[in-house]
């Protein structure tokens, strides 16, 4: 019997696991993946726009070679935390359901099964990409997580969207010599490109460098090319590969079978803000996940502060039982 279980080993699940561990708490982490499983499916050459003393957890400092952390340099400093906290994680291991009965839960993953006063999900959303039902969509050319650009030199990529991921991977693409095609069905760029960034595909699509087809879609993904849709017209381009980057949805299903409630505006689970508590007791919810679809409002910076809270709560739970 544990105090709490928190499952994902991100950013924010380590933070809850530090303060626990700091207040004497019992816990766990359950991780289906490695260590900040997420921030290793970045892109290879990614380069955090937070400074590191925003992503820092466990007060311990996040030293880098320059103003803004790379992707390796993230990764490391973490695996620092988790060793420096010898934090018991479970890695490989993915819980699928949870059952809560007399106010404790169990918590079911594929190799075993564990009970806790409390449970925290921390799973993120980066492990869920929206789905893109178009016929081809399922072939090897096609992925939904941009990598690295640099296999693609003198080839034909397809980038489908247009928000920031979608831009700054054509970007990358187009410097490293692929010939690049930006797929959008809306009629421009999506409000909220960064600013250093928008100036930037603005000019490569002006000028030609970079294809740009807005309010088409893809209708079918074929081995060698594509068939677009414009209106009423329909045309095809030659393609060696596509990155979908359309974004990510938080997965509920786990948080709905305990009976957790979702905001059907806004796709956020019921929870108060200043605890990270759910509408079930002793049910929290931490980091990324909290803001439901609209994932771009907490991010490391400040889900990293959501285990001080939780644990606030647990152990004013407790003095309230005590006394």
């Amino acid at each position: 019997m544990y105090d709490l279980i928190i499952v994902g080993a991100g950013p924010a699940g380590l933070a809850v696991g530090i303060a626990a561990q700091e207040k004497g708490l019992s816990y766990i982490i359950i991780e289906k993946g490695s260590a900040v499983n997420s921030i290793r499916q970045f892109p290879t050459n990614m380069t955090f726009f937070s400074t590191p003393e925003l992503l820092e957890i466990g007060g311990l400092p996040f030293i880098s070679s320059d103003t803004r952390p790379t992707r390796i340099e993230t990764i490391k400093y973490y695996q620092r935390v988790i060793e420096y906290y010898d934090l018991p994680i479970q890695y490989d291991e993915k819980v699928i359901d949870i059952e809560r009965h007399d106010e404790l839960f169990t918590v079911h993953s594929n190799k075993s099964m564990y009970a806790a006063q409390n449970v925290v999900i921390a799973t993120g959303y980066f492990d869920n990409p929206n789905p893109y039902n178009v016929k081809g969509a399922d072939l090897p050319k096609v992925s939904k997580y941009y990598d690295e650009p640099y296999r693609f030199f003198r080839k034909n990529v397809a980038v489908v969207g247009g928000s920031n991921s979608a831009v700054i991977a054509a970007l990358e693409l187009y410097r490293n010599r692929a010939t690049v095609t930006l797929i959008h069905r809306g009629d421009k760029l999506r409000d909220g490109i960064k600013y250093w960034i928008k100036p930037d595909i603005d000019n490569r699509i002006k000028n030609g460098e970079i294809a740009a087809h807005f309010n088409t879609i893809v209708k079918e993904i074929k081995n060698d090319s594509l068939v677009l849709q414009q209106g009423n017209k329909t045309f095809t381009i030659p393609n060696d590969f596509v990155y979908v980057l359309i974004g990510f949805t938080p997965e509920m299903n786990l948080l709905k079978s305990v009976g957790v409630k979702i905001n059907p505006e806004n796709g956020e689970p019921v929870h108060y803000p200043n605890t990270l508590e759910t509408n079930v007791r002793g049910l929290f919810v931490a980091g990324s996940i909290a803001a439901g679809s609209n994932n771009n409002r907490i991010f490391i910076e400040n889900g990293r502060e959501h285990g001080a809270l939780i644990i606030d709560r647990i152990l004013m739970k407790y003095k309230k039982v005590r006394e």
